[in-house]
């Protein structure tokens, strides 16, 4: 599959590449694995003088072995003597910067804590005594968020506030998936578009794997899902468990009770029979896989909250693979397509709600964006974008089916949101897979 989109990312690491020449820059690119940071990288590369160096867990001698060999190839220097710790390298290559200006790209920096975490304390204090002189353009690059966030922005860590730029890399947005939809699948329909939005969030790799197996229809990519040695059916696990630890059972439980609807804390709590309160804030804050979901217009600091799983794949995945593991592990495949194909009106009409959600994000018409329900979850309006500045509100229900759209019902809901806009400019709308 050919390179698609990133080009404000690309754009961005050109102009902190532009100003490495006047003066040291250091960058941190994360983002969850499979979202293309490497690939983003090395496209780059193409056009400029980089070096590209991947921390494998391995030991930090045959580790310093491989990258002076990679500086000597790209650079065409030389170097007397052997260097076999990362605090020599480094001094090595900001040594080198002083007279060149260069890239130097770490992946999968967070490794560094399990191989030698004094790294981070030996970087920082060869960056504060040489950045003066330096031209590198330095980028961390990781892909477990959490150790990432940890290095970087913990007050107490080496390197908090020594980054002069950071890229977070998101899910390609509805418009590229379209594009890569249409180049793949000419002739594509609106409920391959919407099963294509589901199953990969726009994470890029999960499309790519899609693409190359032609895997385009709903029922081909459970057929890609649900086979032998599928790179789908661990990938939750590969994915979350080093972000985890030890405590990655009760993080799965409770990702899995939002995934198949039990979104709010009182819920979770009273199926894991403990209090889970610690739990959710860190999926939210240090992990960033889950949101706290509140009615729109409602106060910010409102006890009225739902949690909803970030990712389109990760939420799938929790509710059809983990909660069903059993059948995999027997590989009892048809089952579980079976299982997903009775389902899958209930999770692709909540994906088709977000994916009109960000489709309106994109828009940037609006202030304010959300869902909106009032106690008991009576009254729900699926989409709810306030124009504050303009006066005006769309209201709109969401449905597969744009038989199953009901206006007059929209209205009677949206009494209590029309009393709180009671001077502004009202507009209901019904959405459907027409509309995508």
């Amino acid at each position: 599959m050919r390179f698609y989109n990133r080009e404000k990312e690309l754009e961005q690491l050109k102009k902190i590449r532009e100003r490495s020449a006047q003066s040291a820059q250091m960058t941190v690119v994360i983002g969850r694995r499979r979202i293309g940071k490497t690939s983003l990288l090395k496209k780059d590369m193409e056009d400029q003088l980089a070096i590209y160096l991947f921390i494998a867990k391995k030991s930090e001698t045959l580790l310093c072995q491989e990258f002076v060999e990679t500086v000597k190839n790209i650079l065409s220097v030389e170097i007397f003597g052997e260097i076999t710790r990362f605090k020599d390298f480094f001094a090595w290559v900001m040594d080198l910067s002083k007279t060149r200006n260069f890239t130097l790209i770490l992946d999968e920096f967070q490794e560094f804590k399990l191989i030698n975490t004094s790294v981070f304390s030996e970087i920082q204090n060869l960056w504060d005594a040489g950045k003066s002189e330096s031209k590198l353009n330095i980028i961390f690059c990781g892909s477990v968020y959490s150790m990432m966030k940890d290095i970087f922005e913990n007050s107490k860590e080496p390197l908090f506030s020594r980054a002069t730029s950071k890229l977070v890399i998101k899910p390609f947005e509805v418009e590229v998936l379209k594009e890569i939809l249409s180049d793949a699948s000419p002739d594509y329909t609106k409920a391959d578009l919407l099963a294509f939005f589901s199953m990969t969030g726009g994470v890029a790799k999960y499309v790519e794997n899609f693409v190359s197996a032609k895997a385009l229809t709903l029922e081909s990519m459970l057929e890609e899902i649900f086979s032998k040695n599928s790179l789908f059916l661990d990938e939750g696990k590969n994915t979350l468990i080093e972000e985890f630890g030890r405590d990655y059972t009760t993080y799965f439980s409770i990702l899995s009770l939002i995934a198949n609807s039990k979104t709010s804390r009182p819920e979770i709590e009273s199926v894991m029979e403990t209090s889970v309160g610690p739990f959710l804030e860190k999926l939210e804050n240090d992990f960033s896989l889950i949101k706290k979901i509140r009615p729109i217009l409602s106060m910010p600091t409102g006890r009225t909250v739902k949690y909803e799983i970030v990712d389109n794949f990760l939420c799938f995945w929790f509710r059809f693979v983990f909660k069903n593991f059993s059948a995999v592990q027997i590989g009892n495949f048809e089952y579980l397509k079976s299982l997903v194909r009775r389902d899958y009106a209930s999770f692709s009409g909540k994906m088709l709600e977000r994916y009109f959600l960000d489709q309106y994000k994109a828009s940037e018409d609006f202030n304010e964006l959300g869902t909106y329900w009032e106690r008991g979850n009576t009254n729900e309006i699926d989409i709810v974008g306030v124009n504050s500045l303009e006066k005006r509100v769309v209201l709109a229900e969401v449905k597969v089916n744009r038989n199953k759209i009901d206006l007059t019902a929209l209205v009677k809901k949206s009494t209590t949101v029309v009393e709180k806009l009671f001077d502004y400019e009202i507009e209901y709308r019904g959405l459907s897979l027409d509309e995508m």
